[in-house]
C-alpha cells in the first residue's frame, strides 16, 4: 500500500487578495504535486488556511475601517475564493483564528515548556511613537549589522540570511509610516533554538534529495541559531496558556509561532470534521507517511529550521531530551520545497508598490489553466524568473492552443466525421506503435519529475509526447486516407489514444481542461475533481461560522496510468479547448494589468 503523504502548503497572509508572485510559489506547485500522488495511488492530506493574527492584520484593519476580525473574516473568504478558482484541491483551506488552532497551539506549546525548551527573558521591544502598539520584527527595517545591507527586516536579512534583532539594527525605521521605533524593556517567552543545533544538524544531513537551494540555506544557518522570542505584546493572537500569563491582555504568541502549527491543527480539524478525530494520526505518526511543505523562499527558514525545532521538542527529540507531548511523535518534514520569486521587470509583486497581478482578474480573463501551466513550465522552480505577458501569450497560443489544444480538436473531429465513435484499429504499423510506446514510457518519466518536485521537466516531457502526435498526425494524413478506411482508422486510433493518455499525463497541471478532453472522448462522470467553499461551523467556538475550502476527491476517474481506449464509444464534434490570445497582448498585457517601467 502506498505510503500516506502530507501536502503541507505555507498559509497565505490574510490582509489582501492573492497575487500570481504568491500562488507561484505556494499554490499551484503543491496543487500539481497532490494531483500526481492521488493519481499515483497515495492517499493525500493537503492542508492550509488563512494566517490571520499579529499586528498587520491591525494595521491593515485600521486602513480600512474594520475590526481585526472582520479584516480577517473578509480576507479568509477573498483569499479561499482566489484559491477555489485556481483549482487548488485542498482537503481543507482553513484559518488560524479557529477554537481548534487555538487548542493545538496551546498544546504543543505546554510540550515545548514542559520539556524545557522555552524559557522567559526580558529584551528591548519596538513600540510605535504615534501609537503606542508594538511593532513586529518584520515591520521594521534598517542596515544589517552583520553585511552592512541596507534593507534588512528585523527578523531576517534576506541578503545574508542571518537572524536578527531589531534593537540590532543600524538606523531602524518603521515600515508602516517611516518613523523610528522606540525601545522599550518587556519579557517574553523564547525558543531555545540553540538546543536543538546538534539534533538539526544530523537531520538535515540526511536530506540529501531536497533542492540545492534549500539544503545549502538551511545548513548555513545553523552555526549562527539564537534563541527567538515566541511571544508579543499585542491583543490579537493566540493566548499564551501559563499562570501570569493567560490573562495578560497584552501578551499573545507571535504570529509566525502559531502560522507553522496550523499545518498539524488543519490536519486535526480536517479529522474531526471527517467523523475520525484520529484519521490525522496516519499522516502525522506513521513512519512510513511523507510530509512536504511548499513555500517560498522567504519561508524556508520557518519550514527547514524553526518548524522541525517545534516538532522535536514537542517529541522531546531535541538536544536536551524530554518526552512526547499530547500529539506523540510527530514526523520532521520529508522535504522543503521552497520555489524562488515571481518577478516583473526584474522586481518581486508588492501590492505597496502597484507591481501587481491579483489572481483574481488574471482568472476572470485568462482562466485558471494558462497560469498554472505557465507558472509550471515557466514559473521560479530554482531561480527568480520574470513574468512577461510576451512569454505567457507565446506559451498560452502555441504550447496549449496551437499543439496540445489542435492534437484534441483535430484527433477527435476527424474520427466524430469519419465514423462517428472511436474507431476500431486493425494491423498497426511500426509508426502506430512506436508512438504509443513513447506515450507509455512517459508516465514512468513524468511521474519520477513529479515526485521529486521538478515540475518544469514534467510538463516539457509531456509537451514533447504531444509534439510527437501532432507531427505522427502530419506524417501520416488520416484525411488522405478515404479509400482506406481501415487504416485511417487505426490512424485515429492510434491519436485518440495517445490523446487520453497525454491528457492523463497532463491532469496535475490542468485539472480543468483535462476534464473537458475526458468528456470529449467520450468520458462521463468525474475526471479531475474541483474544490469547493462550504459554509461550516466552529468546532469549539459557539455561533461562529467560515468558509472552508475542501473536495471529494477520492471518486474522481483519473489515475496515474495508460488506459485502452473503448471502441465504439460515441464522439461528439468537441469544443476548442484553448483561445488563442491576442498577439498584441503581449505588450503590456491588459488594461488592469501594471505598467512597469
Amino acid at each position: 500500500m502506498s505510503a500516506p503523504v502530507l501536502t503541507a502548503v505555507a498559509w497565505p497572509y490574510a490582509n489582501g487578495p492573492r497575487h500570481i508572485g504568491h500562488v507561484s510559489g505556494f499554490g499551484v506547485p503543491s496543487d500539481v504535486f497532490s494531483r500526481y500522488m492521488r493519481m499515483s495511488g497515495h492517499q493525500v492530506l493537503m492542508v492550509s488556511g488563512t494566517d490571520e493574527h499579529g499586528t498587520p492584520i491591525s494595521v491593515q484593519a485600521d486602513k480600512e475601517g474594520l475590526s481585526t476580525r472582520e479584516l480577517a473574516d473578509k480576507y479568509n473568504r477573498v483569499i479561499a475564493e482566489d484559491l477555489q478558482g485556481l483549482g487548488l484541491s485542498y482537503d481543507l483551506f482553513t484559518r488560524t483564528t479557529t477554537g481548534n488552532h487555538y487548542r493545538v497551539v496551546q498544546d504543543l506549546f505546554s510540550a515545548l515548556w514542559k520539556n524545557g525548551y522555552v524559557t522567559p527573558k526580558t529584551q528591548m521591544g519596538a513600540i510605535s511613537p504615534s501609537t503606542g502598539r508594538t511593532l513586529p520584527d518584520r515591520y521594521i527595517e534598517g542596515t544589517c549589522p552583520i553585511c552592512g545591507y541596507d534593507g534588512a527586516r528585523g527578523d531576517q536579512c534576506d541578503n545574508c540570511g542571518n537572524q536578527l534583532d531589531p534593537a540590532d539594527l543600524k538606523n531602524p525605521r518603521s515600515r508602516i509610516n517611516g518613523e523610528t521605533p522606540k525601545f522599550v524593556e518587556t519579557e517574553h517567552l523564547f525558543l531555545d533554538l540553540p538546543a536543538f543545533a546538534e539534533t538539526l544538524g544530523s537531520w538535515l544531513s540526511t536530506r540529501t534529495e531536497w533542492r540545492p537551494n534549500v539544503l545549502k540555506f538551511s545548513q548555513n544557518l545553523l552555526g549562527d541559531m539564537r534563541p527567538r522570542a515566541i511571544t508579543r505584546d499585542l491583543d490579537w493572537g493566540v493566548p499564551v496558556p501559563l499562570d501570569g500569563w493567560r490573562d495578560a491582555p497584552m501578551k499573545r504568541f507571535y504570529v509566525w509561532f502559531d502560522a507553522v502549527i496550523g499545518y498539524l491543527s488543519a490536519s486535526v480539524e480536517w479529522a474531526r470534521r471527517s467523523g475520525d478525530p484520529d484519521a490525522w494520526k496516519q499522516f502525522w505518526t506513521d513512519p512510513s507517511a511523507q510530509g512536504y511543505y511548499f513555500m517560498g523562499k522567504d519561508n524556508i527558514v520557518f519550514h527547514s529550521l524553526i518548524w522541525p525545532s517545534l516538532l522535536l521538542g514537542q517529541n522531546g527529540a531535541g538536544d536536551r531530551g524530554g518526552e512526547p507531548g499530547r500529539f506523540g511523535t510527530l514526523n520532521l518534514p520529508t522535504e522543503v520545497v521552497s520555489s524562488e520569486y515571481l518577478t516583473m521587470s526584474g522586481s518581486k509583486f508588492s501590492t505597496s508598490r502597484g507591481t501587481v497581478i491579483y489572481v483574481r482578474d488574471f482568472l476572470k480573463q485568462f482562466g485558471p489553466d494558462t497560469l498554472r501551466y505557465f507558472i509550471s513550465v515557466a514559473g521560479p522552480e530554482n531561480q527568480d524568473t520574470d513574468f512577461t505577458w510576451d512569454e505567457f501569450v507565446r506559451r498560452s497560443n502555441f504550447e496549449l492552443a496551437n499543439e496540445w489544444g489542435n492534437l484534441v480538436n483535430r484527433s477527435v473531429s476527424m474520427a466524430h466525421k469519419n465514423v462517428g465513435a472511436i474507431p476500431r484499429p486493425t494491423a498497426p504499423t511500426a509508426a502506430d506503435e512506436q508512438l504509443k510506446a513513447q506515450v507509455r514510457a512517459a508516465f514512468d518519466t513524468v511521474g519520477a519529475n513529479l515526485r521529486r518536485s521538478r515540475f518544469k521537466a514534467a510538463a516539457t516531457e509531456a509537451m514533447r509526447v504531444v509534439g510527437a502526435a501532432n507531427k505522427y498526425l502530419s506524417d501520416e494524413e488520416p484525411w488522405k486516407r478515404k479509400d482506406d478506411p481501415e487504416r485511417r482508422d487505426t490512424i485515429l486510433h492510434t491519436a485518440l489514444q495517445v490523446v487520453s493518455d497525454a491528457n492523463t499525463l497532463l491532469t496535475p497541471f490542468l485539472p480543468h481542461s483535462a476534464q473537458k478532453v475526458h468528456e470529449a472522448l467520450g468520458g462521463t462522470g468525474v475526471w479531475a475533481a474541483q474544490p469547493e467553499i462550504r459554509e461550516v461551523d466552529d468546532l469549539d467556538v459557539p455561533d461562529r461560522g467560515y468558509p472552508v475550502l475542501t473536495g471529494d476527491y477520492a471518486g474522481e476517474a483519473a489515475k496515474w496510468e495508460s488506459v485502452d481506449i473503448e471502441v465504439g464509444r460515441p464522439l461528439a464534434k468537441p469544443s476548442p479547448l484553448f483561445a488563442k490570445l491576442d498577439a498584441e497582448l503581449g505588450e503590456n498585457g491588459p488594461e488592469w494589468a501594471p505598467i512597469v517601467t
